[in-house]
């Protein structure tokens, strides 16, 4: 696996994790843990991390010049 592929794959995977939290905020779902209640505000931490690991990922994935297919 080359670098690029790394790097579009790890952003495609926070892209989606931060859509999954976003989703739960307009969907006010509710998540337990075992007894423990998590609170909103933890998939409001989450979005704005994976956004922007997701965002920084793809900038670099354009940033390198190598050619996906080699």
């Amino acid at each position: 696996m080359t670098v690029r592929t790394y790097t579009l794959t790890s952003s495609v995977i926070f892209l989606l994790v931060a859509v999954l939290h976003l989703l739960r905020l307009v969907l006010q779902e509710n998540v337990m843990i075992g007894r423990w209640h998590v609170p909103m505000w933890a998939s409001i931490v989450a979005l704005v991390v994976a956004g922007f690991l997701s965002f920084a990922g793809f900038r670099l994935f354009k940033a390198q010049r190598v050619s996906l297919f080699r």
